[in-house]
C-alpha cells in the first residue's frame, strides 16, 4: 500500500483505493474492468440516484429498520453530495456508462460515496464499513435492479421537462414567422414539383404544428415514467423490505422530487420491461425526424442565391468556404440534421437494448439511460441556439416567391371546373413551353378576357 491509497475489502478480496476518494473498492474494480468510452454518468442521473438513496434512508429510519445515527449521517451525506456535484464531488463518480449489466457498478459507486462521507460525518475513517456499510446500510431495502431504473426514470423526467420548455419556445418562434409570412403567396411543391399555391406562412405554421405534436408526444411518454419500480428489489418480490416500505419510499421520493410518483402496477413487469423508456426514446426519434425534415426544408428554400429556390434567406452566421469568397452556408440547419441523425441512432441502440431483457430483468438499462439522456442533452443544448441564430433571423424573398408563382403552370387547376382536365393540361403545357403566365395564355387563346383572367387568377383569391 502507498501513502496515497487505502486498503479496502469486499467479497472478492482486498484492493488499493485512492486515499482521497470517497468511492471504494467496488468502484475501483469497475474502473479497472470498464475503461471503455470515457463517458461518465450525467449530473441529472447522479442527482436522481442520490435522491433515491436519501428517500430510502428516510423511509428505513421511519420504519425502524435503520438506526437514527447511521440514517441521519446518510441523509446528511446525500445532501452534501447533491449540493457539491459540480464541485468537490464531481470526480467521485468515475464509472463508465458502459459497465456491468443492470448498473451494479454505478449503484455501488453511489453507495460507497455516501457511506464514506457519512462515516466522516460521524468522525470515522473512510472504509470503516464494519460500522456503516455501502451494502448493509446505504443500500438497505434496495437492489440495483429496482434503483437503477428508478433513477433512470427520474433523470429522464428532469431532463424532459427542460426539453419541453425549449420546444415551446422554438414553436413560438416558428409561429411568429408563420404570422410574419402569412400574406406572402408562393408555389406549393409536391414531389419537389410545382403544385397549388400556399403562403410562406402556411409552411411555417405547419412546422409549428409538427413541433407541438412532437412535444405533446414527449410529454405523454414522460408522464408514463412517473410509475416507478422502486421497492421491487432484486426480482420484483420486494424481498428484504418492510411490508410498508414500497408505499412509503415512493411517497418520500415524490416529496423530494416534487413529482407525483406512483408505485408500479406490476413490480415484476417493472423490472423485466424497459418499454416505457423505449417509448420515450421513440418520442425523441419522432421529434428528431420532424426536425430533420424541417431543417432540410429550410435548406431547400434557402438554396441559391442565384441557382436555387431562394425563397427565404437564412442568417449568414459564418463564412461558408475556405476558398470561395462570399459563400455562406445553412450551417445551423446542417448541424440540426446531424443532431437529429444522432438521436435516431441513439434510439436504435435503445430499441435493441429494450428487447434484450431476459426473464426477471433487463440488464441493458445503463445503455438505454445514457442514450436517452444524451439525446435530450443534444436537443436541449442546441435548439435554443438554432432558434436564436437561425429561425428568428429568417427573411422572406417575397418578390422571388411571387415571380415563381405567376409562372406556375399548375394554376390551371383552378380552371378545370370551367375548361375540363384535358384542356387545362394542354394550357399548362403551353405555359411551360412559352414560360409565360397562365392568364396570358388564356387571353391569347381567347378563352377569357384580360379582366376575367386577372380576376379568376388573382393570387389572393386563389389562397
Amino acid at each position: 500500500m502507498t501513502l496515497n491509497s487505502r486498503i479496502e475489502k469486499d467479497s472478492l478480496g482486498e484492493m488499493e483505493v485512492p486515499a482521497d476518494a470517497y468511492y471504494g473498492i467496488q468502484t475501483q474494480r469497475a474502473i479497472c474492468n470498464f475503461p471503455v468510452s470515457g463517458y461518465r454518468a450525467r449530473p441529472e442521473f447522479i442527482r436522481s440516484y442520490i435522491l433515491v438513496k436519501k428517500a430510502a434512508a428516510l423511509t428505513n429510519q421511519e420504519l425502524g429498520v435503520l438506526d437514527r445515527v447511521r440514517g441521519n449521517a446518510i441523509v446528511s451525506a446525500a445532501d452534501e453530495v447533491l449540493s457539491g456535484l459540480s464541485g468537490q464531488y464531481s470526480d467521485q463518480f468515475p464509472v463508465d456508462i458502459f459497465q456491468a449489466g443492470a448498473g451494479t457498478s454505478f449503484n455501488m459507486n453511489v453507495n460507497e460515496v455516501l457511506a464514506n462521507r457519512a462515516l466522516e460525518i460521524l468522525g470515522r475513517s473512510r472504509g470503516d464499513y464494519s460500522f456503516l456499510s455501502p451494502n448493509d446500510h446505504v443500500n438497505m431495502s434496495q437492489s440495483t435492479n429496482d434503483t437503477f431504473p428508478t433513477a433512470s426514470c427520474i433523470a429522464v423526467i428532469f431532463a424532459a421537462d427542460r426539453l419541453i420548455d425549449v420546444l415551446a419556445s422554438l414553436s413560438e418562434a416558428f409561429q411568429a414567422k408563420a404570422l410574419e409570412f402569412s400574406r406572402i403567396p408562393k408555389s406549393g411543391r409536391t414531389h419537389l414539383m410545382d403544385a397549388l399555391p400556399v403562403t410562406l406562412g402556411d409552411e411555417f405554421g405547419a412546422y409549428t404544428a409538427a413541433l407541438l405534436r412532437a412535444s405533446g408526444r414527449i410529454e405523454e411518454r414522460r408522464n408514463d415514467l412517473l410509475e416507478l419500480p422502486l421497492g421491487g428489489t432484486a426480482t420484483g418480490t420486494g424481498a428484504n423490505t418492510d411490508p410498508e416500505y414500497r408505499e412509503l419510499v415512493i411517497s418520500k421520493l415524490s416529496e423530494l422530487c416534487k413529482l407525483p410518483f406512483r408505485k408500479a402496477s406490476n413490480s415484476f413487469e417493472a423490472l423485466q420491461s424497459r418499454s416505457q423508456l423505449a417509448a420515450f426514446s421513440g418520442a425523441l426519434r419522432e421529434l428528431a425526424l420532424e426536425l430533420i425534415r424541417i431543417a432540410n426544408d429550410l435548406r431547400l428554400l434557402n438554396a441559391g442565391p442565384t441557382t436555387g429556390i431562394s425563397e427565404i434567406e437564412l442568417p449568414a452566421v459564418q463564412p461558408g468556404s475556405s476558398m470561395m469568397p462570399g459563400k455562406y452556408n445553412p450551417v445551423m440547419a446542417e448541424c440540426l440534421d446531424m443532431i437529429g441523425f444522432q438521436v435516431v441512432g441513439n434510439d436504435t441502440a435503445v430499441a435493441f437494448a429494450a428487447q434484450a431483457g431476459q426473464l426477471e430483468l433487463n440488464v441493458m438499462t445503463p445503455v438505454i439511460t445514457s442514450n436517452i439522456l444524451m439525446s435530450i442533452s443534444l436537443l436541449t443544448n442546441y435548439l435554443p441556439i438554432f432558434q436564436n441564430r437561425c429561425v428568428e433571423g429568417i427573411k422572406a424573398n417575397e418578390d422571388k416567391c411571387r415571380a415563381y408563382l405567376e409562372l406556375n403552370p399548375i394554376l390551371v387547376t383552378f380552371l378545370t371546373p370551367k375548361l375540363g382536365y384535358l384542356k387545362a393540361a394542354e394550357i399548362a403545357k403551353e405555359v411551360l413551353d412559352k414560360r409565360i403566365p397562365v392568364k396570358e395564355v388564356l387571353v391569347m387563346r381567347g378563352l377569357l378576357s384580360k379582366e376575367e383572367a386577372d380576376e379568376l387568377l388573382k393570387i389572393e383569391n386563389l389562397l
